[in-house]
């Protein structure tokens, strides 16, 4: 992506400051990013590399010592993990055998399918962009900055609304009220993207990664399971966190860096002129009727979970850490979506008949074309990497490199996370990072006593702090197409120099966070998760 032409500034103006360091890191950043193929390209490349490198480490002996006590399930008569060549005639026959297993068995694939069923009705029924704009419009002026930062963090439980949706009609909110509209822009694009994985509620997200982490957590132990909501505990506190902190650098540094708004170089003044459209009256009327609808659904839960003996707790030992309620966590995902969208729809009449309601369904799977191209490509990928041995003996490996050094406590989540960061400026999918990652990462900290659910939570925090200031991610094309409507001459190191405080301060502030909840007070990522794992 090359940066826009800027026309020359008014006599007296100057540059911002670092903005040529910063374009010049950008420049590099793309070029490398650049480098890399497309994500489904590069999952097939990787499944390809595992079966060509499992001949060639088998063939040299390649095993390390099992970590895994006598009569562990899995562990091997001689207490060796070794390399399994998929060159050979039996794996060859295991790859055909199995091509399509390892497609239609990969966890975060009927995960997200289903997920994505019910957020598609919420969204065609325009539930979700009446419910943001209600929130950003009722909110007092003097607290709009962190409304529009938690409407974006909100915003991610509907795939890309809070990008498409959010980030235009803040710089619009922001214009009205006479701020920046770039600092309304950036607030909203620093809620949605740089607090990508924080959020109230269990999102999309949260199923597409449990499904990863629990594949790449049964390399150690194959009856490992991971439920979607082992975060929820961490990711809700996140959410409050994000907003006092995007507020704070909104207000204290990025507006008073882009000073006072000159109009005279937005692209169309007079259509910038315009205000955000308020929630109307019959809007109002389907938005309450849909939190009714949402309130009886959570009653009939409750119902189902509370008392003893209630349907949706374990039937043999009546817990409700082991129950259907968590297990069954994105069929709740698909319940809470589809009622309120539902029942907005038929209030407003954007829902007329059974068709409106399938159509919607029918418009979040075509929007999900390319992430099934790409879970049938990473699906091999992690099968391969699993039946080679390849994960578990680089876990082990890298477990003990960590011993050796001495880097075995709660400070291995610092590079950890780092690593993260970096990873995520090259390869913006939070999926394709993340099963790329995991079968390394997991069982290696799995090894050092860390539990997955932990794990998983650290690996969010580098996930989503640099969304906001790699050209990598997926939209940011389309932020820089909303920016260069108010000021054309913004380019993309602009945006980056605009963008980087909130990174920086969001990685600081949120890993400061983990190791206090996590190590500090001791408290659980999520419901039934634990923070140690004991092999």
């Amino acid at each position: 992506m090359s940066e826009p032409t800027a026309a020359e500034p008014p006599e007296g103006a100057t540059d911002r400051p670092t903005r040529g360091a910063l374009a010049r890191f950008l420049d590099l950043v793309e070029r490398l990013g650049n480098l890399l193929p497309h994500p489904v390209t590069l999952f097939a490349l990787l499944a390809l590399g595992v079966v060509l490198g499992s001949g060639l480490f088998a063939w040299l002996g390649w095993s390390v010592a099992d970590p895994r006590p006598l009569g562990a399930a899995g562990r091997s008569a001689d207490g060796t993990i070794a390399v399994v060549s998929l060159l050979s005639g039996a794996g060859l026959r295991r790859i055909v055998e199995n091509l399509v297993t390892n497609f239609t068995g990969f966890v975060p694939l009927g995960t997200v399918l289903v997920a994505m069923l019910g957020v598609g009705v919420a969204e065609k029924s325009g539930l979700l962009t009446a419910a943001i704009r209600a929130l950003v419009l009722r909110a007092p002026s003097n607290l709009i900055t962190v409304a529009v930062v938690l409407a974006g963090v909100l915003s991610n439980t509907a795939s890309e609304m809070g990008y498409v949706v959010l980030i235009p009609l803040a710089a619009v909110i922001f214009h009205g009220l006479g701020r920046h509209p770039l600092a309304g822009m950036a607030a909203a694009f620093a809620g949605v993207s740089g607090g990508y994985s924080a959020n109230l509620l269990i999102g999309t997200v949260d199923p597409l990664l449990a499904g990863i982490t629990q594949e790449a957590a049964r390399l150690i132990d194959p009856e490992y399971t991971v439920h979607p909501a082992v975060n929820w505990y961490f990711m809700m506190i996140s959410t409050l966190l994000i907003a006092a902190l995007g507020t704070l650098v909104t207000t204290r540094i990025v507006e008073p860096k882009l000073g006072t708004y000159d109009s005279s170089f937005a692209v169309n003044q007079v259509a910038e002129q315009r205000t955000m459209e308020p929630v109307t009256s019959e809007e109002k009327r389907g938005l309450r009727w849909a939190l009714l609808a949402t309130l009886a659904v959570a009653l009939l839960v409750l119902v189902a979970i509370v008392p003893e003996g209630g349907v949706l707790r374990n039937p043999k030992t009546g817990g409700v850490l082991d129950s259907s309620l968590l297990r069954g966590m994105v069929t709740f995902i698909f319940v809470f979506f589809l009622v309120p969208g539902v029942t907005y729809g038929v209030v407003t009449r954007t829902i007329r008949s059974d068709r409106d309601v399938i159509d919607g369904m029918a418009s979040s799977m075509s929007s999900l074309g390319l992430y099934i191209v790409l879970v049938f490509f990473a699906a091999q990928f992690v099968a391969f990497f699993q039946w080679t041995n390849l994960g578990a003996i680089l876990a082990v490996e890298g477990a003990d490199l960590l011993r050796a050094i001495g880097l075995t406590g709660p400070l291995v989540f610092v590079p950890f996370i780092l690593m993260c960061c970096v990873v995520n400026l090259a390869l913006g999918s939070a999926s394709a990072q993340w099963a790329i990652t995991a079968p390394i990462f997991v069982p290696m900290l799995m090894l050092l006593g860390y539990s997955p659910e932990v794990v998983q939570a650290a690996y969010r925090i580098g996930d989503s702090t640099t969304n906001i200031v790699t050209p990598m991610m997926s939209y940011f094309g389309l932020i820089v197409a909303f920016v260069a409507r108010y000021d054309r001459r913004v380019g993309i190191g602009t945006i980056i120099s605009m963008m980087l405080p909130y990174s920086v301060v969001f990685i600081l502030g949120w890993t400061a966070l983990f190791y206090l909840w996590v190590f500090a007070f001791g408290l659980p990522v999520g419901p039934a998760a634990p923070t140690y794992y004991t092999p």
